[in-house]
């Protein structure tokens, strides 16, 4: 692998801070990477922010298809070269942002393995469209910075626990897979990274539009996470009246003195079924 800062020197090139770029300068790291998502050459993998192609490399030579998808038009050319260089030919590269490719349409009649050192700037959104559209996705093997890691695979009860957490946990098994320090990125960040695994579900207790009502449920309860469910829930975004949410959390069983904090995926879930019913 060559170091990513002199092939950005090469093309007088800069590693963007408005794209949250931090690029994988570790040839190790990115074999542990791989061999840790077990993918083999049935998977068909979409890769979310390629780069310079550290991980898109070994990727390819291990899967049976991989959807390398870049926003950044200005490491193309280096992404294709690197490619070139290793005489791959199962990559597909896509300049695009992630937000605006049709994961349904890409994965047709077989389901994604998704792989992605994320932008830290974007990677809850990533998370959030990633559960969203998550029937047309295997497992998700995905870097975030170490606080948001924590965050997404906390229990309930504690001050990590957040939206981030029931929203992730209601749709996968989450898993750590590795942690990953800043020596291993060029230009290297000021905090630790955090490899997890998504397993998603195909939840069918909800609709599409009863899904949209939980998630909008567990956005109110954060909204104002000191104050209790009662007041946190009312007005806001969603405008819910005091009366209306009293009455949900009672048909739900749930005090309306506690906070979401405090709350698991199935009270969530149970409050959302009340709000639901009652609206």
């Amino acid at each position: 692998m060559i170091h990513p800062g002199q092939l950005l020197r090469q093309r007088d090139l800069y590693a963007g801070k408005e794209l949250g770029q931090n690029f994988l300068s570790n040839s190790g790291t990115a074999k542990m990477i791989i061999e840790k998502t077990g993918i083999s050459i049935d998977t068909r993998v979409l890769e979310i922010g390629s780069g310079l192609g550290a991980l898109t490399v070994p990727i390819a030579q291990t899967a049976s298809h991989v959807t390398a998808v870049e926003k950044d038009s200005r490491l193309i050319p280096l992404l294709e070269q690197a490619l070139d260089n290793e005489n791959i030919k199962n990559v597909e590269i896509i300049n695009k942002d992630i937000f605006k490719i049709d994961l349904k349409e890409m994965a047709k009649d077989k389901k994604l393995v998704v792989i992605g050192n994320l932008p830290y700037n974007i990677s809850s959104q990533i998370l959030f469209r990633l559960v969203e559209e998550r029937s047309c996705i295997e497992k998700a093997f995905l870097m975030f910075q170490k606080e948001l890691a924590k965050r997404i695979i906390a229990s309930p009860g504690g001050r990590d626990y957040s939206r981030l957490s029931a929203v992730a946990q209601y749709a996968a098994d989450v898993n750590f897979v590795a942690h990953i320090g800043p020596s291993s990125f060029f230009p290297k960040p000021d905090v630790d990274s955090t490899i997890l695994r998504f397993n998603f579900f195909e939840t069918k207790e909800f609709n599409q539009e009863q899904e949209k009502v939980l998630f909008n449920v567990i956005k109110a309860a954060f909204s104002k996470r000191r104050k209790t469910l009662k007041n946190s829930m009312t007005g806001g975004e969603f405008e819910f009246e005091k009366e209306f949410v009293v009455n949900a959390l009672k048909l739900a069983g749930i005090d309306a003195q506690r906070r979401a904090e405090t709350l698991t995926v199935e009270e969530f879930k149970a409050l959302a079924r009340a709000v639901w019913g009652t609206s």
